[in-house]
């Protein structure tokens, strides 16, 4: 798909002909290859000129998603929302939404007609609020046009999420469209506002036997789960509010108590994993209940020999790569670059393992120590892409900035580079220390 990037100003253009106060979704996870650009953001000595996006006085200016991403994914199989409803790869299957709305209605006791009518009135009850975030938008000025949208996408992806067991097994004999259904539900392009989805889902599911007493949103994220790259437990959603799906999703990650942030520093040095490993520095997966996305660099326990026997410990959230990763993280990094109020926490984690990770020899390390695991294929094609998701990313917030401050310091200093030294060359094997003791003796 073409991609022309829309007017500055106070909103997010998209693909220059819709605009939007908070982004609404595609972008892409399948982005071509080619030669890395080895000129990171780290490695700059001043501040990316960034032009604000939005009129309301703030102190974050983020990018514009089109200026993130290379491509536009060409596989989209179900368009939800306005912004992409009249491309002609969607069209297919637009009367299988129908379908979805038809089993929806035949679990309730109640004449369809009254249950879409009931959707409708609520739908138009908050229509203004709707355009307004798609704001700008020139398609769909009939707002009963716009209303029958939002209900009718609204239904699909709750039939979709929570069928009954018998049209599940129906969804389930074509595991490919059902993946690719899974995998529209996060593109950045391809949302609604998450209100909708509650109000629908209090005028249908909710009335059912089993369902008062559920949170929409736990239950949505159970569903989607799989998709979540990050084997960690996050954030309790009960309670929040979010955009729409893809920021729930990235709500799992945020800290339960406020952390500090810190501007990045330019220029600002980075060590690879393999360096860093040469030093003494170990790497283990973290378990921070308070934050899933938090990053710990400490010493030993053996504080007291700790330039000789007790190395330091990066630890860090642990990420599964696999068919999935690249997808995930792009949508919610692309959220949070062009949402004023999201903070940058998965940004963060994707610019921090770029810095630990350029070479196969990088990315094994962090496998043998369970950082990350590659279910992707080859180390390469999974250093591929991890290279390829922080490229070109601009932010005003880096919350590891403490951590890679001491990571700096401590492998600069004397001690460590030269005790690993020593350690390597003889210490290695027991014939080496033997070798040695024989040269003292």
């Amino acid at each position: 798909m073409a991609n022309q990037e829309g007017n500055s100003g106070s909103v997010v253009g998209i693909r220059g002909e819709f605009e939007l106060t908070y982004p609404m979704p595609s972008v892409d996870a399948e982005v071509g290859g080619g030669p890395r650009d080895k000129t990171k953001w780290w490695h700059r000595s001043t501040h990316q000129n960034k032009t604000k996006w939005w009129h309301r006085s703030t102190h974050r200016n983020k990018t514009k998603w089109w200026q993130y991403r290379n491509l536009q994914r060409d596989k989209t199989v179900v368009s939800i929302g306005p912004l992409h409803s009249k491309d002609e790869m969607v069209q297919e299957f637009e009367a299988q939404k129908a379908t979805y709305l038809h089993h929806l209605l035949d679990r309730f006791d109640f004449p369809p007609r009254q249950i879409l009518d009931a959707c409708l009135q609520r739908v138009n009850a908050s229509i203004h609020k709707i355009r307004a975030c798609y704001g700008g938008m020139k398609t769909y000025t009939d707002e009963v046009e716009l209303a029958k949208m939002m209900v009718m996408d609204a239904c699909f992806i709750l039939e979709f999420l929570f069928p009954t067991e018998e049209h599940e097994v129906l969804i389930s004999r074509n595991v490919i469209l059902e993946q690719s259904i899974f995998h529209d539900l996060v593109l950045l392009e391809n949302q609604i506002p998450f209100f909708v989805l509650q109000d629908i889902f209090d005028c249908t599911l909710s009335k059912l036997p089993t369902w008062p007493s559920l949170c929409l949103a736990s239950e949505v994220l159970k569903r989607l789960q799989f998709l979540n790259p990050f084997k960690v437990s996050g954030n309790d959603v009960v309670g929040t509010t979010p955009h729409h799906i893809l920021g729930l999703l990235q709500t799992y990650f945020h800290p339960a108590q406020n952390i500090p942030t810190t501007c990045p520093t330019f220029p600002m040095s980075n060590h690879y994993a393999t360096e860093l490993d040469k030093a003494g520095v170990r790497f283990k997966p973290n378990n921070n209940g308070n934050w899933p996305m938090a990053i710990d660099f400490s010493s030993s326990r053996l504080e007291c020999f700790r330039w000789w026997w007790g190395n330091r410990t990066l630890r860090m959230p642990a990420l599964c790569i696999d068919d999935n990763t690249e997808l995930f993280l792009r949508n919610i990094i692309a959220y949070e670059q062009c949402t004023p109020d999201v903070p940058d926490y998965v940004t963060s984690y994707a610019c921090a393992i770029d810095m630990l990770v350029d070479t196969k020899e990088d990315l094994s390390k962090l496998v043998e120590s369970k950082v990350l695991s590659n279910d992707l294929g080859s180390n390469q094609e999974a250093t591929n892409m991890l290279n390829r998701i922080s490229k070109q990313v601009v932010f005003a917030e880096f919350y590891y900035m403490e951590q890679w401050k001491q990571l700096d310091m401590y492998y600069n200093g004397y001690w460590p580079k030269n005790v690993a030294r020593l350690k390597r060359i003889y210490f290695s094997s027991p014939w080496n220390i033997i070798a040695l003791l024989a040269e003292i003796t």
